[in-house]
């Protein structure tokens, strides 16, 4: 009981005094179940694990469940912060990560479509049926305004402007930003809200811009099962989630000679270090254009 308890105090401390989303406090809890099963199996608690045991646990994950070392790194993470928590709440002994290195993360750069691949997407997705009006809407946005998942289908009806083509987002810790809107974008969102939206919704009342087929807020998990359903239908062999659609807002306004600064404002980035790996992607894609292209590429 007391393990259970001390868990649903640090997801609360986490949500009102560290401010983190809905999504990050969801991820940690969720590090933190595993490594507490793990240990039930061993018949140990979260509150009496020793500096071997996390070390037991993250080569099981490493080598049972083949986890990458980005996914043992955040499980880390969240183990050393609920450990830090713990002491500092309850005054405990040293913290039992304090001497386990963060495992090596590779670097890796995330997959982008190409404006060919973006239109041949989204042109195969079509504007009569109320639903595909929905998901091509939402596609639009993710792409035209770079915004995570989160971002969007939390979308209030209240943070639409169109007078300004703007939005109001809602980032990462509470965080507002405003968001231009492309013309596209805003066509397809007039679109929506006047021929589908009511047609989803019928008498439901909902503030959310996108809505399910239960009149709720349309979740994460669908999005990126419907997107991954239109890819399927393209000759598009990429890894695609709809991240990959803010990716690609950010790989084609470097291509085309937008600052870092104005980048990083748009999509909520916290430091520029983060947003100048879309640098290093637009750089890839002009190496593989020289490479395919030129005489001695």
């Amino acid at each position: 009981m007391k393990e259970i308890q001390a868990i649903k105090k640090f997801k609360r401390f986490l949500q009102t005094e560290k401010g983190l989303s809905p999504n990050s406090v969801y991820s940690y809890t969720y590090d933190l179940k595993k490594f507490s099963d793990f240990l039930a199996k061993n018949s140990k608690d979260i509150l009496s694990a020793t500096h071997e045991d996390i070390q037991q646990f993250l080569k099981f994950e490493k080598t049972k469940k083949h986890n990458s070392s980005r996914t043992l790194a955040r499980s880390l993470a969240a183990i050393r912060q609920f450990y830090n928590y713990v002491s500092d709440t309850y005054g405990t002994a040293e913290n039992p990560t304090s001497k386990i290195g963060t495992p090596q993360v590779e670097k890796t750069l995330p997959d982008f479509l190409s404006v060919r691949e973006i239109e041949a997407l989204f042109g195969l997705i079509s504007e009569n049926d109320s639903f595909e009006l929905r998901d091509k809407t939402i596609f639009e946005l993710l792409y035209s305004c770079g915004l995570r998942i989160s971002e969007a289908v939390e979308l209030t009806m209240s943070d639409l402007d169109f007078e300004n083509s703007f939005i109001r987002v809602k980032g990462k810790g509470g965080k507002e930003r405003i968001v231009p809107v492309g013309a596209e974008a805003v066509r397809l969102l007039k679109k929506y809200l006047k021929e589908s939206r009511p047609d989803i919704l019928g008498e439901r009342p909902s503030d959310y811009v996108f809505i399910s087929k239960k009149g709720s807020m349309l979740n994460r998990k669908s999005v990126w099962r419907l997107l991954k359903g239109y890819v399927d239908r393209t000759e598009i062999t990429k890894n695609i989630t709809p991240h990959t659609l803010r990716h690609s807002f950010a790989t084609h306004l470097i291509e085309n000679g937008a600052d870092l600064r104005s980048v990083q404002e748009l999509l909520g980035h916290m430091d520029i270090s983060t947003t100048q790996i879309y640098t290093h992607l637009a750089r890839k894609e002009l190496q593989k254009i020289h490479k395919r292209y030129h005489p001695k590429g």
